[in-house]
């Protein structure tokens, strides 16, 4: 059986924190009423991963996305959650995934629930599907929620993809730009020092060339210095990214940035219309559909207004006018739920408001792609003609062309 963390207060107002072993989290809230505890938070304990996890390799989202799709035909199809489990498990080639299938199916074998089984493998499965399974297995629609994860997960690598593969041109030329100025700055510059430092003696040399010379200092001596000033750099952001504090600091930013951030917002915006819509489609109170559907934007600031509008629509009011307060979500996209929620058709707004931003998204972020190529271009050019101009500036003054 599967154990879980549980923070509890009695009657008095007093907090208890242990760990109790159960079948389920309703399992856990039985047990503790039993005890005279309320519970505050429940949570499954860290669970000792298998020795032959820590070696496979985890599969990727195109794995995932086909695993849920199969699972979800065979349960419509009537076959039972452990015989799928055991089918897929035997189906798959990937070793890492086939590891993970095999605990998952022991553990429902054992009597826990297929969600918190996902949990236990944080690494693999997200926190959105994790939240939507069970949301599923409560409302008795798992089928329809794996299908719309398998959805979700493909539409992502789709999107994923089509950056990447654009992206690949420009990055090549940036790439062979700077590698080309560096080749130019420590092989080439410093065969003209000599006749720059008399220049420079007799105060002749131009700004252009003294800024050049430098650079090409730098280059031949200090190299090392910018690589692992990059490299401690990286270090430095992954270990802050690791927090929560600069995870949502790196969130701010990210929907903030000029040009980029406004399709970032529109993307997490449109993926938790998305996932809401579906929810409350199949019937998920918006309560719940609320807290599932936050994760959806991959955004603590957007997840966090999210969550200040559910603790509003807790007390009876509507969701467009915390949404709107919030000043993170479009006005056009707070109108229309409003709209929703008074013709009382939010489910089949939030799915259009969706399908609308992700079309708008993409042809706006396809054009950015598109001018990303040719300013790559006029990047490499100019530091190219830098070299150049810092080169020839010298050669003209002293020849008199200047």
């Amino acid at each position: 059986m599967p154990e879980f963390r549980y923070i509890a207060r009695d009657l008095s107002g007093r907090e208890f924190a242990d760990l109790l072993t159960a079948n389920s989290e309703l399992d856990v809230v039985s047990q503790l009423s039993a005890k005279q505890l309320f519970p505050v938070k429940i949570q499954a304990a860290e669970a000792s991963k298998s020795p032959a996890l820590a070696w496979v390799r985890r599969p990727r989202a195109a794995h995932l996305a086909t695993f849920f799709s199969q699972l979800a035909d065979l349960l419509r199809a009537g076959v039972p959650l452990l015989r799928s489990l055991e089918l897929l498990e035997r189906q798959t080639s990937h070793a890492g995934l086939k590891t993970v299938l095999r605990d998952l199916r022991d553990k429902v074998a054992d009597g826990t629930r297929l969600a918190e089984s996902m949990r236990l493998h944080e690494d693999i499965f997200s926190d959105l599907a994790v939240s939507m399974v069970r949301a599923g297995e409560e409302g008795s629609f798992l089928e329809d929620v794996l299908k719309q994860i398998a959805d979700f997960t493909e539409h992502q690598q789709e999107l994923k993809g089509r950056v990447f593969g654009a992206m690949a041109y420009p990055v090549f030329l940036l790439a062979t730009g700077v590698g080309v100025v560096w080749a130019m700055l420590v092989w080439f510059v410093p065969k003209f020092a000599g006749v720059f430092e008399r220049m420079a003696e007799r105060d002749e040399l131009p700004w252009a060339t003294t800024a050049l010379m430098s650079l090409s200092k730098y280059a031949g001596t200090y190299w090392f210095v910018t690589i692992l000033a990059i490299i401690a750099a990286t270090w430095f952001i992954r270990q802050r990214l690791k927090t929560e504090q600069g995870l949502r600091q790196w969130h701010r930013i990210a929907i903030s940035v000029p040009a980029l951030g406004p399709v970032i917002r529109s993307l997490a915006v449109a993926r938790f219309c998305r996932i809401l819509g579906t929810l409350l489609k199949n019937g998920v109170p918006i309560l719940q559909s609320l807290r599932i559907a936050k994760d959806a934007t991959g955004n603590r600031v957007l997840s966090d207004a999210i969550s200040t509008a559910a603790d509003s629509v807790s007390t009876g009011k509507s969701l467009a006018a915390p949404l709107g307060q919030s000043k993170q979500f479009p006005a056009e996209v707070i109108e229309m739920i409003s709209v929703g929620e008074e013709a009382n058709n939010l489910e089949h707004v939030l799915i259009n408001i969706a399908d609308t931003m992700e079309r708008r998204t993409h042809r706006l972020l396809d054009l950015a792609v598109r001018l990303l190529e040719p300013l790559m271009l006029i990047v490499m050019a100019a530091m190219i003609l830098f070299v150049v101009i810092g080169l020839l500036l010298p050669v003209m003054k002293s020849s008199g062309t200047l």
